[in-house]
């Protein structure tokens, strides 16, 4: 996997564009940020050596190098899912060539169900922590490679927290409310059954999602600051459950985007 990486890495640092030091993650229907970058270059993920390529109809897969509030960003329009078949090293393996490149801190959007009772479609939420139940893969099994950082990392505050206080001072700024709260990660496709959605809030989880879990573990354990947010896009409920849509979802997202540009951006112009 060393080689792999390199060679992707160096494939980027072809392009002779400023070295990266913040990565972005955008999640589904979350790629307006795009428009506010200074884009240097932007690289479909079929021509960079072993990048897996994005399968979700919302996913443009492309990686962007540019600038956001003067700071150099490498940006992913649109991530991979263990769902899409791939494995939890390909899911990851972005988050270790940006790391490779530079990157120190690392920015993930996604979009997600609401199990909190008192969230509402649109809510934007900064994780605090998370449940992992993407088994039976992880991202650590197989050949450690000391160059990754710890062989048992230890996950007892993944998400920065110095990020976290700027962010909610951000938004007071802006003018919109957040939440803070746990993610649960689960595999998908399928979305839960109510009785699903019950025992994970009553796990302690306020929302669930199909991603960021395992970018999150990786970026901690190679030691990059990791900060993240999620759209809620539908509500998991199970007394008041509706039916879930793809269009119902990307206009929840499309709501929320401009709180979380505005967010992300500011966060990056004070790292």
């Amino acid at each position: 996997m060393l080689e792999e990486i390199q060679k992707a890495a160096d494939f980027i640092r072809a392009f002779e564009t400023p070295l990266p030091t913040v990565g972005i993650i955008l999640g589904t229907g979350l790629g307006g940020l795009v428009r506010e970058l200074g884009i240097e270059v932007s690289i479909p993920y079929e021509t960079i050596p072993h990048f897996p390529l994005s399968t979700v109809e919302s996913h443009s897969g492309k990686l962007i190098l540019g600038t956001l509030a003067s700071q150099p960003v490498i940006v992913m329009q649109g991530r991979f899912h263990f769902y899409e078949g791939y494995s939890m090293q390909q899911v990851t393996f972005p988050v270790r060539v940006m790391k490779q490149l530079g990157v120190k801190t690392l920015l993930i959007s996604n979009a997600c169900g609401g199990l909190n009772p008192d969230f509402q479609v649109s809510d934007l939420m900064i994780i605090e922590d998370h449940i992992s139940l993407l088994l039976p893969q992880n991202p650590f099994t197989g050949r450690h490679h000391p160059e990754f950082g710890d062989r048992f990392p230890d996950m007892s505050e993944p998400y920065d927290q110095e990020l976290i206080r700027k962010a909610e001072v951000i938004a007071q700024k802006l003018g919109f409310p957040v939440r803070k709260g746990v993610y649960v990660g689960v595999t998908g496709p399928q979305l839960e059954t109510r009785a699903e959605y019950r025992m994970l809030r009553q796990w302690g989880a306020d929302v669930v999602g199909m991603s960021t879990v395992p970018e999150v573990m990786v970026a901690h354990q190679m030691g990059l600051n990791v900060f993240a947010c999620s759209v809620v896009t539908d509500l998991c409920i199970p007394e008041t459950l509706e039916k879930a849509s793809l269009p119902k979802i990307l206009a929840a997202a499309a709501v929320a985007e401009p709180r979380l540009t505005a967010l992300m951006k500011e966060l990056v112009g004070q790292l």
